[in-house]
C-alpha cells in the first residue's frame, strides 16, 4: 500500500509540473507578440511625432503679375534717341516704327517716341489722350490725371484700367492697370506706358524704370 501512495504522489507532482511547465510556455509565447504590439505602437507614435514637428517646405505665392523683388534692369536706348531708360533684363522685346514693347507673362512696358510742337499738359491728356484711349482699350475705366515729378523732371501721369488682349492659347482676358508717364523735351515726347494686373504689386518696378528716363 505504501508502494502504491508513492507512486500516486509522484504521478500527482508530475502532473503539477507538468501544468506548471505548461502555463510557463503559454505565457512565455504570449509575451513577445505583447511586446511587438508596444514597439509597432511606439514607432507609429514617433512617425507621428516627427511629422507633426517638421516644418513644410516654404512656398512662394506671389499675385499674378508681380515683378520678382531680384529682377535686374538693363538700360535702353531707342537707335538715334535723345533718351535713355532702364527696363527689365529679360524680357522679350519687339518694336514698330518709334514704338518699342517689352513684355514677360502678364507685364508689359510700352516706350512711344512722338515729335510734339508743345509740353503735354494734365488737361491735353485728359481730353485728348483719354478720348484716344477710350476708343483703343477695351473696358477702358477710371482714367485720372496728374503731374509727377521723375528724375528727369516733371511728366505728365495717366492711371486708368482696362482689358488685356485675350491669350491666344487659353483666351483667357487680364484685367490690367495702367500707368502712362508723358516726358516732353524741345520738340520731343516719350509716352512710357506700364501696365500688369490689378491685383500685383508692382509698384517699386515700376518706380525704377520711371526714375531711370533721361535726356540725353
Amino acid at each position: 500500500m505504501a508502494r502504491v501512495r508513492t507512486v500516486r504522489s509522484l504521478g500527482a507532482v508530475g502532473l503539477v509540473l507538468a501544468a506548471a511547465v505548461t502555463a510557463g510556455c503559454s505565457g512565455s509565447s504570449s509575451g513577445p507578440p505583447a511586446a511587438s504590439h508596444a514597439s509597432s505602437g511606439s514607432g507609429s507614435g514617433s512617425t507621428t511625432t516627427a511629422g507633426a514637428g517638421a516644418a513644410p517646405a516654404p512656398t512662394e505665392s506671389n499675385p499674378p503679375g508681380d515683378i520678382p523683388d531680384n529682377q535686374a534692369y538693363v538700360a535702353f536706348r531707342p537707335s538715334g534717341g535723345a533718351f535713355t531708360v532702364k527696363v527689365p533684363e529679360g524680357w522679350a522685346r519687339t518694336g514698330q516704327g518709334g514704338t518699342t514693347v517689352f513684355t514677360d507673362k502678364l507685364n508689359r512696358v510700352e516706350i512711344a517716341t512722338v515729335s510734339a510742337s508743345s509740353a503735354p499738359t494734365v488737361a491735353s491728356v485728359g481730353s485728348e489722350v483719354v478720348s484716344r484711349l477710350r476708343g483703343q482699350v477695351p473696358k477702358f475705366d477710371g482714367p485720372k490725371v496728374s503731374q509727377v515729378n521723375r528724375h528727369a523732371g516733371s511728366a505728365v501721369l495717366l492711371k486708368y484700367q482696362g482689358d488685356s488682349a485675350a491669350d491666344p492659347v487659353t483666351g483667357k482676358v487680364v484685367r490690367d492697370a495702367f500707368e502712362r508717364y508723358a516726358f516732353y523735351r524741345q520738340g520731343h515726347e516719350v509716352d512710357l506706358t506700364l501696365s500688369g494686373p490689378v491685383n500685383a504689386d508692382n509698384v517699386d518696378p515700376w518706380r525704377i524704370v520711371t526714375d531711370s528716363f533721361s535726356w540725353k
